[in-house]
């Protein structure tokens, strides 16, 4: 007996038990085990007193549990069981829906049915079900809710079935083998499509054009393709090299953003769903997402220096299918991230100090000196870089933010950061369209998308 993947996926039997028989008549219920001693009892009687119809009667009595035992156990071979869970991935707060299917495979009825899956308590209560007697060949379907405040992986299974026999004399409980994974990522917030200053010219709309044509003097052609307008052929180009040759067009570059998630535990107090370092996970799932609709390349990176989805293709996912696995990973990534050991950000630094990331956008936790000095080195000239300071005291307190806090975003912004103070509870939405009004310091203040 096992687990699917989806309704009607593979199913799996139940297995052999290591007990055998003996462990099918250790299944006696109170009702078989009084009927046993009864016989049992009787047939004393019986040859006590030499009465043949009480040694029937005793018979009877200490046979019927024993027969029911005999077939519950042979039956219980052919009862198989499958589970859908839809959808494997959620949002906190958010519900799944688990579907149960039993089969019974075997020529006889069963008697009643009695499920129970086992599932982790930040899901919920244990789900039971009770199903009258299965047919021959019969099926019967339930299913159940999820749902959980806490992100995480958690697993669904193994699935209980305990069989009863029409009578009421035998019980057996058996665990099916196979688990079903849920994953519950962080819930992401809707943003607003705003422009953000600071940022470099050539990014909007997720696209960056690079005209590879200036003029009939600085043309740069390549070789025709089949397919090609021919209204595109240059043919000053083609005498010279003997060959077809044709213009370049405008090329499209996805513009790059990496996401920068500060993980370290001395950087946030307290814990809980509505903690610093839950809304700092939350915020930067947001933005993953935000910025993955409007076509961005987009990376996450974590104060340990690891990235996601990887190191293939400079670090940054890419487009169509590999984009929505590439998000899919980040999320799942996101949803079992747990704090870092790690004192500062200097693995991030490294990691950033490469060349042009395009535009940053940092969650960070508390900083003292020496790590806000370092975070504002991050800004690579030219690329825009948004930070949301999250005071883990100020959290704690629910009190005004703090005149440290205000130095290190004035520090950030001098370093040409666009740097806002999260207050507890705040949303990120107004927060990112506050991004678009704060005027940062930064040498050159050209303007980020233009979205609409």
């Amino acid at each position: 007996m096992g687990t699917a993947a989806a309704p009607g996926g593979r199913r799996e039997a139940g297995d052999d038990g290591g007990g055998g028989l003996r462990a099918a008549l250790s299944g006696l219920t109170t009702r078989g085990r009084s009927f046993l001693a009864a016989g049992i009892a009787a047939g004393a009687c019986a040859y006590v007193l030499g009465q043949a119809d009480l040694l029937r009667v005793g018979l009877l009595l200490a046979v019927l549990p024993l027969v029911c035992a005999v077939v519950l156990h042979r039956t219980r071979h052919r009862v198989a069981g499958s589970r859908g869970l839809t959808p494997h991935r959620v949002e906190t707060g958010t519900e799944a829906r688990v579907h149960l299917r039993m089969d019974n495979i075997s020529r006889l009825p069963t008697g009643l049915l009695m499920l129970q899956d086992h599932v982790p308590y930040m899901l919920g209560p244990r789900p039971r079900f009770v199903l009258d007697r299965v047919e021959a060949g019969g099926r019967r379907e339930v299913s159940y809710r999820v749902r959980s405040d806490l992100r995480g992986r958690f697993a669904l299974g193994p699935l209980q079935l305990r069989l009863t026999d029409p009578f009421g004399m035998c019980e057996l409980t058996r665990s099916f083998s196979a688990y079903d994974m849920l994953t519950v990522v962080p819930r992401t917030e809707p943003l607003p499509p705003v422009t953000l200053s600071g940022e470099s010219a050539g990014y909007g709309e997720g696209h960056q054009r690079s005209l590879a044509l200036a003029g009939d003097d600085d043309i740069i052609p390549r070789a025709y393709r089949h397919g090609d307008d021919l209204r595109r052929v240059h043919w000053r180009s083609t005498a010279r090299y003997g060959e077809l040759m044709v213009r370049r067009e405008e090329q499209p570059q996805r513009a790059r953003c990496t996401v920068l998630l500060d993980t370290r535990a001395i950087a946030y107090e307290g814990g809980g769903p509505d903690s610093a370092f839950e809304w700092a996970v939350s915020g930067a799932a947001s933005v993953l997402v935000h910025m993955l609709e409007r076509g961005y390349s987009v990376r996450l990176l974590t104060d340990t220096g690891s990235t996601v989805p990887g190191d293939g293709a400079e670090g940054f996912a890419g487009s169509g299918q590999n984009a929505a696995d590439a998000a899919g990973l980040m999320m799942d990534t996101l949803a079992v991230v747990e704090h870092s050991d790690g004192a500062g950000l200097s693995r991030a630094h490294d990691v950033l100090r490469g060349g042009h990331e395009g535009l940053l956008v940092a969650f960070v936790g508390d900083l003292d000196e020496e790590q806000a000095a370092l975070a504002a080195r991050m800004r690579q000239r030219g690329g825009a870089a948004i930070a949301f300071l999250l005071d883990s005291g100020t959290w704690l307190t629910g009190g005004a933010v703090a005149g440290a806090v205000e130095d290190r975003l004035r520090r950030l912004r001098e370093a040409g950061w666009t740097a806002v103070a999260v207050p507890p509870g705040t949303r990120l939405a107004p927060l990112w369209q506050q991004t678009a009004g704060t005027r940062n310091q930064a040498p050159a203040a050209d303007t980020y998308g233009g979205w609409s």
